[in-house]
């Protein structure tokens, strides 16, 4: 499937207190915006080795997760049917006690403003926790140089969708992380789209072109606002940690899938 055939006409609906969207995607040509790169995953076997690296390892990356994350391991990831599959599975390796994959673009492709979106169907569970985010390509003191959270999702809290940036001034360590929540109720069930507009002045970030949280510079200083580099994106599965595995690991649930359909990013004219 090339790209456009996999353009899909957006059929929205948005409730009260939730949203349900079928299928839903900008894919409208946009004559303000430039494809500068993108991966539709439409291959066979690992990902393109060209376009992303991989984080391994266990340990839990500062989040005491379970996971140990693998590396060119098709049982982990996989492009397949036109999907890219982070797939978490319950087995002992390394000394932990699941295995999953993190997939990065560092040191392949970073940019700075624009517009990333990412069509996904999430996994279930409790215990699981996918995330869709972006650090900063010259990353030297974590929270500092900054990070953003296109997508966050924890099992034990079923559709409940985070959007969060972290800095020296904003961050979970202190509690003063800012962040947003949106409810989508068929998260594991069906494809929606992630998409953060990132510029100058702001990040805005949508589920299915519905806005749920944005991020403004006001205060014109590092501290608060490191988003004037280039960022790379990550996108993994992660089991358990300090918050998905908040309330304990449902083993019963595993394996579980994290779909991918497409990564695209946009320069904005």
């Amino acid at each position: 499937m090339n790209l456009k055939a996999k353009s899909i006409i957006k059929i929205c609906t948005v409730g009260a207190f939730f949203l349900s969207v079928v299928n839903c995607a900008s894919n409208i040509p946009d004559s303000g915006r430039t494809l500068i790169w993108n991966d539709e995953f439409n291959g066979k076997g690992l990902p393109d080795s060209l376009k992303w690296n991989y984080d391994t390892g266990g340990g839990g990356f500062g989040n005491e997760e379970a996971q140990f994350y693998t590396k060119n391991r098709l049982e982990n990831v996989r492009m397949e049917k036109g999907n890219l599959i982070i797939e978490a599975k319950k087995e002992n390796w390394e000394n932990n006690k699941y295995t999953s994959a993190r997939l990065l673009t560092k040191g392949k492709f970073a940019f700075q403003y624009g517009t990333i979106e990412v069509r996904a169907k999430l996994p279930k569970g409790r215990g699981t926790w996918p995330a869709i985010w972006m650090m900063s390509e010259n990353m030297k003191k974590w929270p500092d140089d900054g990070e953003l959270d296109i997508m966050e999702h924890v099992g034990f809290n079923q559709g409940y969708v985070h959007a969060s940036v972290h800095t020296k001034k904003y961050n979970h360590i202190q509690g003063t992380q800012k962040t947003d929540t949106l409810f989508v109720k068929d998260v594991s069930e069906t494809f929606h789209v992630y998409k953060a507009d990132w510029t100058p002045e702001k990040i805005d970030v949508y589920i299915d072109e519905r806005k749920f949280f944005t991020y403004e510079n006001k205060e014109k200083n590092y501290g608060a606002w490191p988003f004037d580099q280039p960022y790379f994106i990550i996108l993994n599965l992660a089991v358990g940690g300090m918050w998905g595995g908040k309330e304990g690991i449902d083993d019963l649930v595993f394996p579980q899938k994290y779909y991918i359909d497409y990564v695209r990013v946009y320069q904005n004219k």
